[in-house]
């Protein structure tokens, strides 16, 4: 998706060994960027070598509403790297997080989401029929689902 990528980031901790991988597989440089920067050493958010204007991917494990991956974006287009885009192994499709990434210009690509894991769980008979309506209804309004 990304051909013109130079650096491969990982978001702390949960994508950092999925980032890794990815990087290694494309032979290309890590960084990993921390939800904020350490109190204390080099008071880094960002670990690793990059240099300003580099084209970097961000991997990601699992989006919600997208606030913790966007941080890192943001991080990293702070400290004037080009972010192509992100890429996350799975989402929950929440329309708060769709909304989020366009406001912040910031393309989301993932390998999997819910729908389709409601869907292999039924083909497979892990869960019944009767259930993907409430699975459906907690995905719409997960803040007040049960309530």
């Amino acid at each position: 998706m990304y051909p013109d990528v130079e650096v491969i980031a990982g978001v702390a901790t949960g994508a950092i060994a999925h980032g890794m991988l990815v990087a290694d597989r494309l032979n290309l440089p890590f960084i990993y960027v921390r939800s904020a920067p350490k109190s204390h050493g080099l008071t880094n958010q960002i670990e690793g070598d990059y240099k300003v204007g580099q084209k970097v991917v961000v991997i990601e494990d699992l989006i919600s509403t997208g606030m913790s991956s966007l941080a890192a974006v943001e991080a990293l287009r702070g400290a004037g790297c080009d972010v192509l885009g992100l890429l996350a192994i799975f989402t929950y499709q929440f329309q708060q997080a769709k909304d989020n990434f366009s406001n912040a210009g910031c393309g989301c690509t993932t390998l999997s989401n819910y729908t389709e894991l409601i869907e292999v769980a039924m083909e497979h008979g892990i869960i019944s029929s009767e259930y993907v309506e409430v699975l459906k209804e907690w995905r719409r309004t997960p803040e007040t689902w049960g309530k």
